[in-house]
């Protein structure tokens, strides 16, 4: 697939010493122990950081013209993580607010989707799901969702990384109109993109225990073993759920899965809202992932998951803001507050989680889920130049005394003013590089028409 925008060089080979500098300001680097390096200097040489450290210890070449983006009174740190989203969903941003999660999903979103969902429209509301994104500091998402083809030519075209799944489910589904067929449509799309990017890999999302037959979980995990790649499934996530697990299995969602055979360490299980401390110790001690989604959760009303538990457990846990059916944006700023606020509001602790934690969470902790760590989520020499720059120059963000709670308390999406993955600048001050907003909003805008009929 080329790339319909020229700016985005990803292959390049630069016989340049350095591509692209980012200095000033202060850098949270996401590195255990490690703390910010105020007035830093990133050197970026093709899709790596090939030097980080104070300005004053990191030279760069004067006789040569280099790219630099100006930190001054910013932040610099590693790119958000968006561990759970189902990003063509921004469709149905507000489409059916306020209703129960069964109501809501069986009554009002599946039909939704299968009137609307085509190639064309899912297409068009990822490309809008990546401007948002982007423009809000996620530089790397984990996908789940149907005609998923569109959502690799969307990503890829907005120069974003991402673990990107082809839905599965054992009812009729956008492009799968026969059950029978989902595996098979899975494994094709596991072939088709399994070496198209580094910064592309495919997957299966299995949509649930519920929805999902016991053959359908065992083939798909067989099959993601098979190509090496994770396996997602929404786990846990109501107390209906739970009950008709046990009532199907005599065993809770966690356990039945591990019964399968599914849970093992290339399993990402989000939501996890009602488990309990015996699934919690089954997924820990066998490696499997979470993703905590607690705006979604809280809308509606799934619950609050057992988050300070979780994390003292030391489960592989990552942040996400699931579809926009259900948050109803993408900004991971707003979801870090929310996870930390929650934490300590539902334990009566305000010690539950503390903002490095969550902040972790959507960061290194995020990349770690995916699988990615080695590659990208901390600021370090050799990993992957996915980094973003913040804005520190308003109101909200003035006093600042610690860096990390200023991101996690006071900015938003909003404050990002630099956007870097694969060492290629996706935003620079607040205007994308390639991608067109308005022609990308105008095209969901006329979708949206159709869905209110």
């Amino acid at each position: 697939m080329e790339s319909k925008n020229p700016g985005l060089n990803y292959g390049r080979t630069s016989k340049k010493p350095v591509d692209l500098v980012i200095q000033g300001g202060t850098a949270v680097t996401m590195v255990p122990g490690q703390p910010p390096i105020h007035n830093a200097r990133v050197l970026i040489k093709n899709d790596r950081i090939m030097a980080i450290g104070p300005s004053s210890e990191i030279p760069i070449p004067q006789d040569i013209s280099i790219d630099t983006i100006d930190a001054k009174d910013a932040i610099i740190m590693p790119g958000l993580v968006n561990a759970h989203v189902h990003t063509a969903m921004t469709l149905f941003r507000g489409f059916a607010d306020d209703l129960p999660l069964k109501e809501w999903l069986f009554e009002r979103i599946f039909p939704a989707e299968a009137n609307f969902l085509s190639p064309e429209t899912v297409y068009r509301g990822a490309l809008l799901g990546c401007i948002e994104m982007i423009a809000s500091g996620t530089t790397c998402l984990a996908d789940g969702y149907f005609f998923q083809d569109q959502t690799v030519r969307a990503v890829h075209e907005s120069g974003l990384r991402g673990l990107l799944a082809q839905g599965v489910i054992d009812f009729p589904a956008p492009g799968v109109p026969d059950p029978k067929e989902n595996i098979r449509m899975g494994q094709d799309f596991l072939e088709k993109w399994h070496h198209f990017s580094d910064r592309i890999t495919p997957g299966l999302f299995c949509h649930s225990p519920v929805t999902c037959s016991e053959k359908t979980l065992r083939r798909s995990q067989k099959i993601s073993r098979e190509y090496g790649v994770p396996l997602q499934i929404h786990l846990s996530e109501t107390l209906t759920e739970v009950s008709e697990i046990l009532e199907i299995s005599g065993k809770r969602p966690a356990h039945y899965l591990d019964q399968l055979g599914l849970v093992d360490s290339h399993l990402i299980a989000a939501h996890g809202v009602h488990l309990d401390e015996t699934e919690l110790r089954c997924l820990h001690e066998k490696g499997a992932k979470l993703v905590h989604v607690p705006e979604s959760n809280m809308k509606l009303s799934s619950g609050i998951a057992p988050l300070d538990r979780i994390t003292k457990m030391g489960l592989t846990t990552g942040l996400g803001t699931d579809g926009c059916a259900s948050n109803n944006n993408l900004d991971l700023f707003g979801e870090m507050d929310t996870a930390a606020k929650l934490a300590k509001v539902s334990t009566q602790n305000p010690e539950a989680l503390k903002a490095y934690i969550v902040l972790e969470m959507a960061t290194l902790g995020g990349a770690a889920v995916l699988g990615l760590d080695k590659e990208t989520g901390s600021l370090e020499k050799g990993k992957k130049a996915d980094i973003i720059v913040v804005d520190l120059k308003s109101p909200h963000l003035c006093s600042l005394f610690d860096p990390v709670s200023a991101l996690v308390y006071s900015a938003g999406g909003s404050d990002v003013k630099d956007v870097v993955v694969n060492g290629v600048p996706l935003m620079r001050e607040k205007e994308f590089c390639s991608l067109d907003q308005d022609e990308i909003m105008a095209k969901v805008r006329e979708i949206s028409k159709r869905i209110r009929l």
